[in-house]
């Protein structure tokens, strides 16, 4: 791979660039679903090129191959030359990068158990008796389990002089009951929705969850909520548990923050931002309960590396603190724009696409409430688990959100099972709103891995920190 990168970068450098970097890039995939008590799909892929991006005449070019001969890639590198000097035409300002410094480096993720050695048959049988434990309640009338792994191995160069090797293991894995009652179809998921948990990971990460075990409770609760009560239509104080937490801070937090949002470079896929470049270190994020860190360092989480896609080292950065709006998520061009440098969150989805500003692990950092306690001191309201569906506005300000499951809370005591509990708000004065984050004990990193951005759509690996935080005065039971 090494010897790759560097013919890419010598092509590159003879055709003319002033800038080139090169990414090597072999995945591997493996999926494999059940469905109702049959096996639904088994899925593997691998996928090996280059991807070489160069500025020449001050604009960018990028171009990729999957031949990895060196006529080939010398082929390619030229092309990627010959697009910046076309781009250069129309370009508005010559492209201006924040400095780096230059590494030589190997990262690894985390992994005990290759999951890709793992026998098919004892996968299936997982799958088979965690989706017989959810088919355990009549109402339950569709069940689902699914696995899935990534392996990635990759080496980064560029003409500045670095060459980082990369690799890691992601593994995901989750369950489904559904209910069906009075026209309804009532999920409930485990260990979270839209696909499970995923993590940094191998085989002893699935193992860990135990869906097995979490089956019948899953099923009971799908069961359950046929007949539990609607969520009512009011203004109260809500509870979220931390995996809903994780995907306001994604919808909420995350994308309005990227830079290349702001800036204007990112509307086409999923809008803009409401924050301007002026807001830094003046805009009321939150209250002063809410830190969000941008954190790539945190062991075993889907957002985390040793280096981002344009060789920045993984950091730990603050983009809300205290309530205060402190930081952008950054590329090394976006940061020079306005005079700062990348805080390492350029990423790109595979060989063939170029980096983009992307989340890492970003997260809302614990306070200092024990759960128990937090449900003893709310006299009203309603604690929300599990995301069921959410919709934002194109520049992140509006929202709505809706969760599987809900309990009332009244005089300190978790009371009625609640039914599609949903919630809105505004950004700025949802997160004001808080006023106590749960502790370190209860904190956990969710791993999200179908984050969507860009033309043509390139799907990121993040993930988010959390634990069960209070917000008062919102409105929930909306219309949908």
């Amino acid at each position: 791979m090494k010897d790759l990168v560097t013919t890419a970068l010598d092509a590159a450098a003879s055709a003319g660039s002033t800038y080139a970097d090169a990414r090597v890039v072999l995945t591997s995939e493996e999926s494999i679903s059940v469905r109702t008590g049959r096996v639904e799909g088994i899925e593997s892929s691998e996928s090996l090129g280059i991807g070489i991006r160069v500025i020449a005449d001050g604009a960018w070019g990028f171009a990729s191959t999957s031949t990895l001969t060196p006529d080939a890639i010398r082929a390619a590198a030229r092309q990627a030359v010959a697009i910046a000097r076309a781009s250069a035409i129309t370009a508005a300002a010559p492209i201006r990068l924040s400095p780096v410094a230059v590494f030589d480096d190997v990262w690894r993720g985390p992994c005990e158990i290759d999951p890709f050695k793992i026998p098919l048959e004892e996968k299936l049988a997982l799958l088979l008796a965690a989706d017989e434990g959810l088919r355990t309640q009549e109402l339950v009338t569709v069940t689902s389990a699914s696995l899935s792994f990534i392996k990635v191995e990759k080496v980064f160069g560029s003409s500045e002089g670095s060459m980082i090797e990369q690799s890691y293991v992601e593994s995901s894995a989750g369950i489904v009951a559904y209910a069906l009652g009075d026209g309804e179809v009532l999920p409930r998921s485990y260990p979270n929705s839209h696909g499970g948990q995923s993590v940094q990971g191998g085989w002893e990460a699935i193992l860990k969850l135990d869906l097995v075990g979490n089956a019948p409770r899953v099923a009971e609760e799908a069961a359950a909520l046929v007949s539990a009560m609607p969520c009512p239509a009011t203004t109260t104080t809500v509870i979220l548990d931390a995996s809903q937490i994780a995907l306001q801070v994604h919808e909420s937090v995350g994308h309005p923050t990227e830079l290349d949002r702001v800036l204007g470079d990112e509307a086409a896929f999923a809008g803009t931002s409401f924050v301007e470049l002026g807001d830094l270190g003046s805009l009321r994020y939150g209250s002063k309960h809410v830190s969000v860190v941008s954190d790539a360092t945190v062991p075993g989480s889907l957002g985390s590396f040793g280096y981002d896609d344009e060789g920045v080292p993984a950091q730990r950065d603050y983009i809300v603190h205290e309530g205060l709006f402190t930081g952008f998520q950054s590329s090394r061009e976006a940061a020079a724009s306005i005079g700062r440098a990348s805080n390492g969150c350029a990423r790109a989805d595979g060989w063939n696409r170029i980096p983009l500003v992307r989340m890492t692990t970003l997260s809302l950092e614990p306070g200092e409430w024990s759960f128990d306690d937090l449900i003893a001191d709310t006299d009203d309201g309603i604690y929300m688990q599990t995301n069921n569906s959410w919709s934002i506005d194109d520049k992140r300000l509006n929202f709505q959100f809706a969760c599987e499951i809900g309990w009332e809370i009244k005089d300190g005591k978790l009371g009625r099972m609640i039914k599609n509990p949903n919630y809105t708000g505004i950004t700025p004065k949802f997160w004001a709103g808080c006023d106590a984050v749960c502790s370190a004990e209860h904190w956990q990193v969710w791993g999200v891995p179908n984050c969507g951005k860009g033309e043509p759509m390139q799907v990121a690996h993040v993930a988010h920190g959390a634990s069960p935080a209070r917000f008062r005065d919102i409105q929930v039971g909306v219309g949908r």
